[in-house]
């Protein structure tokens, strides 16, 4: 099993646009080989941001990788740039492999 995580600061007062934009969003993960699951997560937050991880469980990191080459990723990403002042930076990736 391999998880990949994305961890997002999302500017203070823009977290439900942040949630809205991941629910209208098609991801196209279903339709990805090795795709497991995907949850979105809300972390703890500040007067800086908030915190929130995208988190998606594959067979191995070998389909992860074949993910992020594939069609389903361009279309998923096509708009990725086009919510600004919710995001505070880039997404921050953290990937995993389970050892037990």
């Amino acid at each position: 099993m391999f998880i990949a995580m994305n961890r997002f600061r999302i500017a203070p007062g823009k977290e439900e646009e942040f949630i809205a934009i991941w629910k209208q969003r098609d991801t196209f993960l279903q339709e990805v080989p090795g795709f497991k699951e995907f949850h979105l997560l809300q972390g703890p937050g500040n007067d800086e941001c908030t915190l929130f991880a995208s988190h998606s469980v594959w067979e191995s990191e070998d389909a992860f990788a074949d993910w992020t080459h594939s069609e389903a990723f361009r279309k998923a990403h096509a708009n990725a740039g086009s919510s600004k002042g919710v995001y505070l930076g880039p997404p921050q990736l953290e990937c995993f492999t389970a050892v037990i």
